[in-house]
């Protein structure tokens, strides 16, 4: 009967520690952390351990136990899965709910509009401000030679010639301007993939041979395009503009594009004089015939197709009147009068 005591006192023990166990487990792992339903935005970094990852959560309610939410990841082989991005998460949810969001990789999407016309720094400052990624990041990998050769866009980028060698293709002109999906914390890589997949969406194959018949390559199309973006936003010059350019290429007169010349310019200030004009640079299009080495810009839908569907037009001139729109000539001299009348005389 003495035996019997402690054995009975064991096991009473041993179910009171085991009860207390099954107790903290179903409280701390099937009760929500709060009676009411708050929303938190939680932006997870990337690189962010699943320990930072944990306490963040814990700080801001959504667990109840960081410790019990890493043994809970580490048991169901998730520790290394939990991927970056910004969630909306709220108190009410599971500690497996939870889990399963961040592993899934459910993160809040946004809206972002990439305008027509703007350059590869444009739109890495316009992605790295919105927290979308790293600018630095994305620049490098919009330069990568190693990674423009797997964008499977090879027709855009030919062997280098005497003119271009020593440029550096980059992807300007191939992310496509448009309003896309994406959420914070994105790889670079996933963002440009989704940009140039929207271009060979939209760059028709039968354009490629409209490309041939005006004597131009896929590459020298985009590179026109990008000029023509620039000089003009108004959708219904456009074919007038890739008119002049393209008689001014088949008459062998140098483009003499401001906007390339400024491309061109690490220290623009805003203000375009004369000496910048005569600055040696392989975009000064008033120095060098035909056009410059890469694109410009990213290019829209209208400067792309007004590339390839030029006005029928003589003009070979045009300036612009102040308001948005230009005034077309054929002659110089009625291009004089017109740079006088729009111009000169405003000084």
């Amino acid at each position: 009967m003495r035996r019997l005591f402690p054995r009975k006192f064991l096991l009473v023990s041993l179910f009171c520690l085991v009860s207390s166990f099954l107790f903290g487990l179903f409280y701390l792992l099937l009760i929500p952390p709060s009676k009411s339903s708050q929303n938190k935005v939680i932006l997870i970094k990337r690189g962010t351990s699943l320990r930072a990852t944990a306490s963040v959560l814990e700080q801001e309610g959504i667990i109840r136990s960081k410790e019990m939410f890493i043994g809970l990841a580490t048991l169901l082989g998730k520790k290394a899965e939990i991927k970056a991005g910004e969630y909306e998460l709220h108190t009410r949810m599971l500690p497996l709910e939870v889990l399963n969001t961040l592993v899934q990789g459910q993160v809040r999407r946004h809206l972002v509009t990439i305008p027509e016309g703007y350059t590869l720094r444009q739109i890495a400052q316009l992605l790295g401000a919105l927290g979308i990624v790293e600018q630095k990041a994305f620049l490098e990998k919009a330069t990568s030679p190693a990674f423009i050769a797997s964008m499977g866009l090879a027709e855009y980028f030919p062997e280098p010639t005497k003119e271009t060698k020593g440029i550096g293709w980059t992807l300007e002109g191939f992310l496509f301007p448009e309003t896309y999906h994406l959420y914070r914390e994105m790889d670079p890589e996933e963002v440009i993939r989704m940009m140039t997949q929207q271009f060979r969406r939209y760059f028709l194959r039968e354009w490629l041979e409209k490309a041939r018949q005006l004597g131009l390559s896929p590459r020298e199309v985009v590179i026109l395009a990008s000029i023509i973006e620039k000089e003009s936003p108004l959708s219904e010059e456009k074919p007038l503009i890739s008119a002049v350019f393209h008689n001014r290429l088949r008459r062998k007169i140098p483009l003499q594009s401001d906007p390339t010349v400024i491309y061109g310019l690490e220290d623009f200030d805003g203000d375009l004089t004369k000496e910048h004009l005569k600055r040696p640079s392989p975009y000064n299009t008033y120095l060098n015939p035909g056009l410059p080495p890469t694109p410009i810009c990213n290019p829209g839908r209208d400067s792309l197709w007004a590339a390839l569907h030029p006005a029928s037009s003589p003009y070979l001139y045009f300036v612009s009147r102040n308001d948005g729109s230009h005034h077309f000539s054929e002659h110089y001299e009625d291009h004089q009068r017109a740079v006088w009348r729009y111009q000169k005389k405003k000084l």
